[in-house]
């Protein structure tokens, strides 16, 4: 089995890459990362993007890219990727209140056609799970399930959130061994619940099973685990420095 490489969702960073994007690639990479997973590109155009993650040996793990761009304009979404080296988009969530059982079997046939579009131009497509997708049932399973068993693994991948799912109630390590080889990509989120509100935390300091987790990922073909962190105490940047070097450790073991 491959190590997988780390990264980090750059939404953990967002408030210092909104100020210098650039310079937080920059400490990112020092931090040990060996790539990074965008959720917007800074209003930078692709070929700066990918001359900076060059220039610091970074690699464009994916994007999350909202619902409304991959249905208006799947070209120009696999365009922009290709341009700065990215494998891998991805959507990050579907709108859920209020939705009907037709309206969702709808929502992946569209998902099915958009990863079929984005294949066609080289790229591959996935979705990442928040808690509603476990906690939804449709058809007498999760959501989560659905979805999946609705779409191809050739057309939709599965970003698991592991943070998420265990909130819900779902055991994480079950289910990148239920995935095996539809699971390129993992959210590591550790968190803690305080009356009842899921709060990230650094790795390593939360409720999951962390090392279980990244063992299942790898056996299960992962080949990236993504550090993503919502809520700081302190430094966003100093926290995902940490997260770092605590994941750089589990995976060396």
């Amino acid at each position: 089995m491959n190590r997988p490489g780390i990264a980090l969702q750059l939404y953990s960073v967002r408030e210092a890459t909104a100020k210098d994007f650039k310079g937080t690639l920059r400490k990112v990479a020092e931090m040990g990362y060996e790539g990074v997973e965008f959720a917007g590109y800074g209003g930078f155009s692709a070929e700066q993007l990918r001359e900076w993650l060059d220039e610091l040996k970074l690699k464009a793990v994916g994007s999350h890219v909202g619902l409304a761009d991959l249905r208006n304009d799947p070209d120009a979404v696999a365009s922009f990727n290709r341009k700065i080296g990215s494998p891998y988009v991805v959507c990050p969530s579907l709108p859920h209140e209020g939705r009907s059982d037709e309206s969702w079997r709808e929502q992946f046939v569209e998902l099915e056609r958009i990863g079929n579009r984005l294949r066609d131009n080289g790229l591959r497509f996935g979705y990442h799970n928040h808690a509603f997708e476990f906690t939804i049932k449709l058809g007498g399973e999760t959501l989560f399930d659905a979805l999946f068993s609705a779409t191809s693994p050739e057309s939709v991948f599965v970003e698991l959130d592991v943070c998420w799912a265990q909130a819900a109630g779902y055991d994480p390590i079950r289910y990148a061994a239920k995935y095996s080889g539809r699971l390129p990509l993992v959210h590591l989120k550790d968190y803690v619940e305080t009356e009842g509100k899921v709060r990230s935390v650094e790795l390593g300091r939360g409720a999951v099973d962390m090392k279980g987790v990244i063992a299942e990922s790898i056996r299960s073909g992962a080949e990236w685990l993504i550090v993503e962190q919502e809520h700081f105490d302190g430094d966003p940047l100093e926290s995902v420095a940490r997260s770092a070097e605590w994941l750089k450790a589990a995976v060396a073991r």
